[in-house]
């Protein structure tokens, strides 16, 4: 009897016990806006019970725990979610589980209108890093050259600076490190382009825009350029360059604990030997040269703050010999003799959840221009431009961020002017100090969804008035590599001091930008279309003062802001790096520009003398391995822009500006080329790293036409043109101390 019991007893028992280990099944559907979602790790919390979602987002699994219980469901692309359950005896229905979109920065889509942006390696194509624009045939290694590769940009020739879509090169500014850089670009005489005083290694990336740029940034009613200098060297290295034009040397050293660095470089140039070898159109009386040499110093702080410095300074001279327009004279001649200087100190560091960027700038410049005519070999009518400025630049932005998208920042700059003038009858002390407040916030909704907005107020002691300057731009990713943009701002800058000669009734010139950008970026490849119009309100308006007749010399002087105009136009541009093509990167950029204005001494509204209508650039490179070579081409075209003789005169005291010749320029067309040979790709233990460069301007020999110039009752005119129509360069570049051969494979020189 007791054995039945016994066995009655034990069967309960391991009934109970399996009815306590059961398999209870759960399951459920995980979706994101009503679609399922394939490969979620759902899992029991505290458990080795769990599933993957299939294609449909559905998921079951079993378990034998009991009790209140939380599930999980995580997706790299998705924020984790918890559900708490009660496991019994019957099994569990989730139904559907909705997920949140994770908030990435490498997943969401960046408000990009007007911009192009090489620093932020999370991109899928960067453009123009240093190695873009040292091997871009035809750019010389200058960033401001390499810019007319791009859209937007245009080829103008005669004279420096950036000119954007139907902006002047003036309504364009250059930033480093967030400091406005005042004189970026080197003195010149007239008809002859001024050089980038900057060398393109001193910067690890750039963001450009071509309209509706940051608040952050202001006084430029084109567009922005800013550079970012770079960071700590990876080693101590010293290095050397070498051709027929100039001689440079530097090094940089990176201390034992590598929290700091210093570094120096110098460099000479002259162009008299050249001339002996090539058939130049401009006679310099004077060959250019130029002594130049800059230094720096950064460091890192224990509390992960960082300090950078740097300073340079610039020294040229030329002289430039042509024949005279005016009648009793054979030649004209002109003089320069130029200085700048250029310091720069910034400071970053982050306090808890904020970021603070300070830095400040100063900058000098001297250009002391003698004009004079020539007859019977004998000089007469010597006449001096002499100008000269200080300049003073600080800023301070203090940043939040509020996930890892989604980020407000706001600050203060003050720019302050202090410049001389004297040129024969004219002379004037300038002095401005302009005051700014800007507050930016970047909203990061989703992936998917992005915005910027922004404002900026500005106050001019020149002018005595203020302006507020809002800003906007949305992006919206339509599909997988596919996103679209659209921006809107207003943008305000000071008349040009330079026609500021006499008393006037002025205030800030005005332009409003409207942009849609549709863009395609895949890893290697990059299309982008871009529509634009530009609104342009009280520009100024000058009307010729001539203090020397005998040379002709012009100064035009402010009268007021009434001057409008509009430009507007599509951009396409397509870069495939190296995926079709095995070695081979290149690009395609055109653009449409239709433009007109009434500003300055225009009599009426007319298409502006620096803006072409169609521009169409290509670039190739191909990097041979076998060989350690690259082959680079570059080709331009741009329609021939128009070209004025505009004179002023006075009726009934009032100034009347006339035109009284008027052409259009033959096309503008460049064929370059250029090749760079490594010879130390593929040694390891390589401590040396030298770059043999040939590179060759304009191959055909197109005889490109920039301008015009008049006589000074506009009877007799010349051609403004390039010094050189082709141009031959040959340098070596030698670094020591640092193995680049890795940087030099993976970037395909």
């Amino acid at each position: 009897m007791k054995t039945q019991v016994y066995k009655i007893f034990f069967l309960i028992a391991f009934t109970a016990f399996m009815m306590g280990n059961a398999q209870i099944k759960i399951s459920g559907r995980v979706v994101f806006k009503n679609k399922g979602i394939s490969e979620v790790n759902v899992t029991l919390k505290d458990s080795y019970d769990g599933a993957t979602t299939d294609s449909q987002g559905n998921f079951s699994f079993e378990t034998s725990e009991k009790g209140n219980r939380i599930v999980t469901f995580t997706h790299q692309k998705y924020e984790e979610v918890q559900k708490s359950i009660g496991i019994e005896n019957q099994d569990i229905s989730l139904g559907n589980i909705d997920l949140k979109e994770q908030i990435s920065e490498i997943d969401a889509v960046v408000v990009s209108a007007g911009s192009i942006e090489a620093s932020d390696k999370k991109r899928a194509t960067a453009l123009l890093t240093p190695i873009d624009i040292y091997t871009t045939a035809g750019a010389d290694g200058q960033i401001s050259s390499a810019l007319t590769y791009l859209p937007g940009v245009q080829k103008v020739g005669g004279t420096e600076g950036l000119f954007i879509r139907g902006g002047t090169g003036t309504e364009s500014k250059i930033f480093m490190d967030g400091s406005l850089i005042n004189n970026y670009f080197s003195n010149s005489v007239p008809g002859i382009a001024g050089r980038d005083q900057f060398n393109t290694s001193l910067f690890k990336g750039n963001i450009f825009s071509s309209g509706g740029y940051s608040a952050l940034y202001g006084q430029a009613l084109s567009g922005a350029l800013m550079l970012e200098s770079v960071d700590l060297p990876d080693e101590t290295s010293y290095n050397f360059g070498i051709s027929p034009i100039f001689l440079s040397a530097g090094f940089q050293k990176l201390g034992d604990n590598k929290n700091y660095s210093y570094g120096a470089t110098a460099g000479y140039s002259l162009l008299s030997l050249m001339q002996k070898v090539f058939n130049f159109n401009t006679d310099f009386v004077e060959a250019p040269q130029g002594l130049n040499g800059d230094m720096n110093f950064r460091f890192k702080t224990k509390s992960g703050g960082f300090f950078k410095y740097y300073g340079m300074f610039n020294s040229n001279k030329m002289g430039v010999k042509s024949e005279s327009l005016e009648p009793g004279y054979d030649f004209s001649l002109v003089k320069l003799n130029g200085k700048n200087t250029f310091h720069n100190l910034s400071f970053k560091q982050k306090f808890g959840k904020y970021l603070l960027n300070v830095g400040g700038s100063y900058s000098y410049n001297r250009s002391n221009l003698h004009f004079s005519t020539e007859t019977n070999d004998l000089e007469s009518n010597q006449t001096q431009l002499l100008t000269d400025g200080n300049y003073l630049n600080f800023k301070a932005v203090l940043e939040r961020k509020i996930n890892k998208i989604s980020a407000v920042r706001g600050g203060i700059e003050l720019n302050n002017t202090d410049e001389n003038l004297n040129f024969e009858t004219v002379q004037k002390h300038y002095k401005d100090l302009i005051s700014s407040a800007f507050v930016e916030t970047d909203f990061g909704f989703s992936n998917a969804l992005s915005a910027k907005i922004g404002v900026r107020a500005e106050h001019s002691s020149f002018l005595d008035k203020n302006n507020i300057a809002p800003r906007f731009a949305i992006a919206y990713r339509l599909a997988k590599d596919w996103t679209t943009s659209l921006a809107y701002g207003l943008f305000y800058q000071n008349p040009e001091s330079k026609y500021i000669n006499a008393p006037a009734n002025l205030g800030f010139q005005k332009s409003q930008h409207y942009i849609f950008q549709v863009q395609r970026a895949s890893e290697g490849r990059t299309l982008r279309f871009e529509a634009f119009y530009k609104k342009y309100d009280h520009l100024i308006k000058t009307f010729n003062v001539t203090p020397d007749k005998e040379q002709n010399q012009q100064i035009q002087t402010a009268l007021n802001n009434d001057g409008y105009g509009y430009a507007k136009g599509v951009e396409f541009f397509w870069r495939d790096n190296k995926k079709t093509f095995k070695n081979i990167d290149y690009w395609i950029s055109y653009s449409y520009l239709d433009s007109k204005r009434d500003f300055l001494n225009y009599p009426v509204s007319l298409q502006p003398s620096f803006a072409a209508e169609h521009t169409l650039s290509a670039v190739a490179k191909r990097f041979i391995p076998e060989w350690k070579l690259g082959v680079n081409l570059s080709y331009t075209y741009a329609k021939g822009r128009p070209y004025y003789d505009i004179a002023s005169t006075f009726e009934n005291g009032n100034a009347i500006n006339y035109t009284r010749n008027e052409g259009r320029l033959k096309d503008y067309n460049a064929l370059n080329f250029s090749i760079n040979y490594l010879p130390n790709i593929g040694k390891k233990d390589a401590k040396a790293f030298p770059v043999f460069v040939l590179s060759i301007s304009n191959i055909l020999g197109s005889k490109n036409v920039y301008g015009s110039n008049f006589s000074a009752d506009g009877s007799r005119s010349s051609a403004i043109v390039p010094p050189v129509n082709t141009f031959v360069f040959i340098g070596a570049f030698i670094s020591f101390g640092v193995d680049k051969t890795d940087d030099a494979i993976n970037n395909n020189l």
